[in-house]
């Protein structure tokens, strides 16, 4: 076994998920996780934790769902299995990352709305999601087996103390800021001038651990919980959302709301998106990339949201950790980000004084305060 599959392990169970002796742990393995599924549940032993194990898999889920009528009155056996754990492990990497491209939209909703309780259950417990680098997923990204396996590893296995400490300044001024300012203006591409509300909300320093309230590994991002948003965003960073292919979005925000949409390719997969429910039209997430280890777009949501030089919007639900004790924020059954690149012409304010210019943050060597 290669010995990064094992410093990740470490990283996710020590680091990212503080597992305990005695901790019940749910692994979740992908189809082309298995070896990175061995050195966890090797890590866990050592530790002492009690773990059960599931597999998950895009073609079985497309069989099941095809198989469907749409229709879903789900037991509560996975329920209980949430409920009763106190750490779940989602260990991403499957065969095919389009395995559910030809799953129906409503299906898909349908699916998602009976699964809120699981879903809520699943999100009280430690969990941490991360991936093992496979070729589908190099593939994905345009790029060569090795050359991506050094590409997550360089992403994921990071001093994470010191990069937190970094990220602890961008979460500060946030936390004491009321307004947040998205501008980009460039000549080849629709302006996006967008304001947020962030007054009362917490942003988190995402740095890839529970103890942060971070459930990604990779991470590197610094997130707050948006509302009130106004304005027109424009989305240019490529993605993959529920298997299918979604380039260059804009998105119209009127009170907080999604009042126009369109997009070059996919705009069925966001108009899918926006009818799940009346969450799926506000957002729950803006978050600034700070993890310079990640240095190209994948087409991998864990990875490209966290890459410097980018910001991310997420349509629907909001996380707990970034409310006031005791408040909810925007509900939905989906949390779908879309990222826009600001590493020219862009330019991010709170409270009317700019904070990042060009992707590079006040705080950073080669921030410029001007034009």
């Amino acid at each position: 076994m290669d010995e990064r599959v094992r410093e990740h392990a470490a990283v996710l169970v020590e680091w990212s998920a503080r597992v305990d002796p005695g901790d019940d742990v749910v692994v979740d393995v992908a189809e082309g996780a298995h070896e990175l599924g061995v050195a966890v549940a090797e890590r866990l032993g050592e530790i002492g934790a009690n773990v059960v194990t599931t597999y998950g898999s895009g073609e079985i889920s497309r069989a099941y769902l095809s198989a469907r009528d749409g229709e879903f009155d789900l037991g509560g056996h996975e329920l209980a299995l949430f409920e009763n754990a106190d750490v779940y492990l989602r260990l991403g990497g499957g065969r095919n990352t389009a395995a559910t491209a030809d799953v129906e939209s409503d299906t898909r909703q349908a699916y998602s709305n009976a699964r809120r309780e699981v879903r809520e259950a699943r999100l009280d417990t430690d969990w941490v999601s991360t991936v093992h680098p496979t070729r589908s997923l190099a593939q994905q990204a345009g790029m060569a087996y090795e050359e991506y396996q050094s590409f997550v590893y360089e992403a994921v296995l990071r001093d994470w103390e010191a990069l937190a400490e970094t990220m602890a300044e961008l979460k500060a001024i946030l936390d004491a800021g009321s307004e947040v300012r998205l501008v980009t203006d460039r000549p080849d591409r629709p302006r996006t001038d967008v304001r947020m509300s962030i007054d009362g909300r917490t942003a988190v320093n995402s740095a890839a651990s529970v103890a942060y309230d971070s459930h990604n590994l990779p991470s590197g991002e610094v997130f707050t919980a948006p509302y009130g948003t106004t304005g027109e965003v424009f989305f240019d960073v490529p993605m993959t959302i529920n298997g299918r292919r979604v380039r260059d979005v804009r998105l119209v925000f009127e009170e907080g709301e999604v009042v126009d949409f369109d997009a070059e390719q996919g705009g069925d997969v966001i108009e899918s998106v926006l009818e799940t429910d009346a969450g799926a039209r506000r957002l729950g997430e803006l978050g600034i990339g700070m993890n310079r280890g990640i240095d190209r777009v994948t087409d991998n949501i864990l990875f490209d949201e966290k890459m410097g030089d980018t910001v991310h919007l997420a349509l629907g639900r909001a996380y707990d950790a970034n409310l006031p004790e005791g408040e909810s924020g925007n509900d939905s059954a989906v949390h779908v980000d879309l990222i826009a690149d600001v590493s020219e012409g862009s330019f991010i304010e709170v409270d009317g004084e700019v904070i990042q210019r060009n992707g590079v943050l006040r705080f950073e060597e080669g921030f410029a305060a001007e034009r």
